[in-house]
């Protein structure tokens, strides 16, 4: 009897950690945005590595998601915003391509932090569209999602990143690949390929106006 109820005990502590992380990775848009409200309630600024631990290194949809609303929210607007986001979303992709399950950011970019009642005002003004927005993904052409399709996402979100810098300088084309982002990282946790084929279409036009701009 003692050893069954250490085998329980034992089969407990191991399965909690699992049933804990599936319930905080976020399913659509309106989840995420509760999530980040959780990082660090007690502090002034709210790091990046706290936002990633709030959302669940484990989703690289959640962090393509957070990702965009980044640079589509008016945290984007701030100077040298997209050069930081660029850093991310390049380490995001190249561990995407290699099929990594579990994210690694190194330290100095888990350190930047954001005002977090600034946070707190884009994520309020981001409550309404993400109601909206999460009306219309389902789980759906999964064939665009899943297996190969994953090294095209991780290779698209690359050239958004490359692209992210010069953006700055080219009028609406960061909202463009913030929109890209988002519809990547929507697609990727709501399994919903056809997502995934707007945000190639986005990623496409938005990349040809910064060539087109630039030469």
């Amino acid at each position: 009897m003692h050893r069954n109820v250490k085998a329980t005990a034992r089969i407990t502590s191991t399965a909690s950690p699992s049933r804990a992380s599936v319930r905080r990775e976020p399913r659509n848009l309106e989840q995420l945005l509760s999530l980040v409200c959780e990082a660090q309630p007690d502090r002034d600024r709210v790091s990046l590595g706290a936002i990633t631990d709030a959302v669940g290194r484990r989703s690289f949809g959640s962090l393509l998601l957070l990702s965009g609303l980044i640079v589509l929210s008016p945290i984007g607007d701030v100077p040298g915003t997209p050069t930081i986001m660029a850093a991310l979303i390049i380490t995001i992709a190249a561990q995407l391509l290699v099929g990594r399950h579990y994210f690694w950011l190194p330290r100095w970019l888990l350190k930047r932090s954001v005002d977090r009642d600034m946070l707190l005002k884009t994520l309020t003004w981001l409550r309404r569209p993400a109601r909206f927005v999460d009306r219309f993904i389902r789980p759906r052409l999964r064939v665009f999602v899943e297996g190969r399709a994953l090294w095209i996402i991780g290779f698209m979100c690359g050239a958004i990143a490359l692209a992210l810098p010069p953006m700055e300088f080219v009028p609406f084309t960061a909202s463009g690949a913030g929109a890209a982002l988002t519809a990547y990282g929507l697609a990727l946790i709501a399994h919903d390929g056809l997502l995934a084929l707007f945000a190639f279409a986005i990623t496409a036009s938005a990349i040809a106006a910064v060539a087109f701009a630039l030469l």
